[in-house]
C-alpha cells in the first residue's frame, strides 16, 4: 500500500533552513504528482506546494513563494521541500502528500504522518 514517510523537521530560528524528505513507497512514484501540505496549531491544512510527475511544473502558495522549493528524484522514490528564510508562521506539522495523476491539478489521495517544524528564537 502506498507509504509515505517525512523526515527533516526540527526546531530552527527565525531567518534559519531546513530541508523536509518525504520517502515514498507502494506505488510507482514517477508516474505521480506530489504535494507537500501543513496544518498549524488550531488551524486547518494548508496547500504549500506541488510538483508534477517530471519535475517540471511547481506552483507555490503566496505565504511560501520565493522562500521555499520543492523537488523529486524519481530515482530514489523522494520529494524534497527545502525551506529557507524561515518564519514563526512556518511552524506547523508539513506533510507529503500523493495526488491522483501525473499533473499538478489531479487530486490528493494519500498523505503521510507528518514532520514537525518550529520555527522559534
Amino acid at each position: 500500500q502506498v507509504q509515505l514517510v517525512e523526515s527533516g523537521g526540527g526546531l530552527v530560528q527565525p531567518g534559519g533552513s531546513l530541508r523536509l524528505s518525504c520517502a515514498a513507497s507502494g506505488f510507482t512514484f514517477s508516474n505521480y504528482a506530489m504535494s507537500w501540505v501543513r496544518q498549524a496549531p488550531g488551524k486547518g491544512l494548508e496547500w504549500v506546494s506541488t510538483i508534477n510527475s517530471g519535475g517540471t511544473y511547481t506552483p507555490y502558495a503566496a505565504s511560501v513563494k520565493g522562500r521555499f522549493t520543492i523537488s523529486r528524484d524519481n530515482a530514489k522514490n523522494t520529494l524534497y521541500l527545502q525551506m529557507n528564510s524561515l518564519k514563526p508562521e512556518d511552524t506547523a506539522v508539513y506533510y507529503c502528500a500523493k495526488r491522483s495523476g501525473s499533473t499538478t491539478n489531479s487530486q490528493q489521495t494519500n498523505k503521510g504522518q507528518g514532520t514537525q517544524v518550529t520555527v522559534s528564537s
